[in-house]
Formats: structure tokens, sequence, C-alpha cells
């Protein structure tokens, strides 16, 4: 919670859990294919969400959710470039969101879904979706800091290639735990300090970005 003591605690099998409710629900509302902007504030939420896309067989768009009453131009290029048929946040952000963006979700058509008020017994109804080497798992997007953001086209056989890399470039122990304060919509902090880890079953530790740069000795310490 403040970088320094354990808030929540997430099992494979709750992760599964949480991952096949949410995507039972795309699979009501969105078509396979389809792109889902994610926009969460860092923390298991989205790791369950980005889960439930991968389970869905919808392309996660990971995004840094827009400050309070602010309009962000970032959000808006990459909204109009993967043109995204729902977005995936929690309910906080949801409210907030439907009073900075009313309009342009009105006029969008974009489903906006709160994945913490998805009842956990939904989670019966996912369907298996098939899933190759080629599918389209997720759209990485530039910081656009020197242009408008670009999106980078990544498969689920791209993933697996590269975690596997990791593991023979990094030699990591069994048992090993993973401690990361990268932002889950960064590409290092999603691969290496979540889908890296799942990839080879250890303990992943997370703390915040901000508590990190509050006083970076907490990740050291951690």
């Amino acid at each position: 919670s403040n970088g320094e003591d354990v808030e929540i605690n997430l099992s494979f099998g709750e992760l599964d859990q949480h991952a096949r409710q949410i995507a039972a629900v795309l699979q009501q509302h969105v078509a396979e294919g389809e792109r889902a902007l994610l926009l969460y504030a860092p923390g298991t939420e989205f790791i369950c969400a980005f889960m439930g896309c991968l389970y869905a067989k919808v392309v996660a768009v990971p995004v840094y959710p827009p400050r309070r009453g602010q309009m962000d131009n970032r959000l808006l290029g990459i909204a109009l470039d993967a043109q995204p048929a729902v977005i995936l946040t929690s309910d906080k952000i949801r409210s907030e969101l439907q009073a900075s963006y009313s309009e342009m979700l009105q006029a969008s058509g974009i489903q906006v879904l709160a994945s913490d008020k998805i009842p956990l017994d939904l989670a019966d109804e996912w369907q298996i979706p098939v899933v190759r080497s080629e599918t389209l798992a997720f759209l990485q997007y530039t910081s656009g800091s020197t242009g408008t953001p670009k999106g980078v086209m990544v498969s689920h056989g791209n993933l697996l290639h590269n975690a596997s890399l990791i593991e023979q470039g990094f030699q990591h122990p069994e048992g090993a735990t993973s401690v990361f304060w990268l932002p889950e919509y960064h590409d290092m902090g999603l691969i290496g300090g979540i889908l890296q880890p799942l990839y080879l079953g250890i303990r992943a530790v997370r703390m915040s970005p901000v508590d990190f740069l509050q006083k970076p000795i907490r990740w050291l310490q951690a």
C-alpha cells in the first residue's frame, strides 16, 4: 500500500478466477480480436484485467489513466489509433471518465466496464478460445513524448519467445522472488514484472511507482 506494507495477496488460482470472470464478460460484450483499453492505477486490478483480455482473445491496450478533470491528449491519440470496443477500468476511474469524457464516449459508442464490479460466479461462464502463436495479445504504445503515440503489435508467440530468452539470460534460480516498481503499462514493467513471474511460476512483489519515487530505498528493502 505504501511500498513497505503488504496490502493484497493474490494466488495463481485467484488470478485465474478473476481472469475468467473478466473474460466471460468480455466474451458477452466484445468480439474476439477487438481492442480493450486498460485504464488502471498500479495494482492487481490491472493484472487481472490484462489476463482477462488474454483469456477472452481480446487485444489489451495498456494506458496510464488520465488525471482527474484533465483532458489527456496521449490517451485520446491512442484511442483514435487503436479504435477500442471497450474500456476496462475500476469503478472509481469509470466515474471520473464518465464525468470528463462523457461526450466522447457517447459519440464513439465505446463501452466502459468496471472489472471490480463483476461477480465472481461469472467465471464459470468463460469459454476457452482458440489461441495460436500468431494471435495478437496486446498493443504496446510509445510514450508519445516526441510525437503521436505509435503502437507495436505483440503476439502470444512473441511473448513466449521473449520470456524464454529472459529466463535463459537471467538464469533465475528455482523459487526466486521478483520485486518490481516499474508501472504496468510500461514494457519492462508489464513483461518483466508481471508476465515473467507468471511464466516462471514464481512469486512477484510489486509496489507503486509513486511509492518508489518518493523513497527509492523501499525497493531495495522489499
